[in-house]
């Protein structure tokens, strides 16, 4: 079995979340779930929600401590090897739980900014692809990603409570 490749990119709200819908959809009709999210602290609502079911596996991946843009050149080659070590890792585990459905959240960001290589991506999200489908999202999806994808979903934020300085909310950003 293979699967299509779903892409959820743009600078507006939704991306995760729309990720996280086909997760439950999926375990909803008892088929197996693989979530991994880059650059991310691994505390959202979601995760834990999906913690929950027998057939969903959340894979822990080092979240980066800033953004790319704020780190040394020390600090960015190491937050590079940690992601290229999880990466590895991650297709290992990939290969071994043969998912249904892969979620790999914020990969297209991850990818963006050079913490992991056009190439590893793709040969992460093919891996999965051979067991079923791949749900990447993130802000500025390269290219190669988005050629690559059978759907692409662009969310587009016209206004935002942020840019008014409302902080992410627990249970509602994150």
């Amino acid at each position: 079995m293979s699967g299509m490749l779903h892409l959820y990119t743009g600078d507006g709200k939704g991306k995760t979340t729309a990720a996280m819908g086909l997760a439950l959809r999926a375990l909803g009709h008892g088929r197996r779930v693989l979530v991994a999210q880059f650059m991310k602290n691994g505390r959202s609502g979601e995760l834990e929600a999906l913690r929950r079911f027998k057939n969903a596996r959340v894979v822990e991946i080092p979240p980066t401590k800033k953004f790319t843009f704020q780190m040394t050149d020390d600090e960015l080659a190491e937050a590079k090897r940690q992601q290229s070590v999880a990466l590895e890792s991650l297709i290992g585990f990939v290969e071994d739980e043969k998912p249904d459905m892969t979620i790999l959240d914020e990969l297209a960001i991850t990818a963006h900014t050079g913490l992991v290589g056009n190439a590893d991506a793709l040969r992460l999200i093919d891996v999965a692809l051979q067991y079923g489908e791949v749900i990447v999202t993130g802000r500025n999806a390269p290219p190669a990603i988005m050629d690559r994808a059978d759907y692409v979903t662009e969310m587009v934020k016209r206004r935002h409570p942020y840019d008014s300085g409302v902080q992410a909310r627990k249970g509602v950003e994150w």
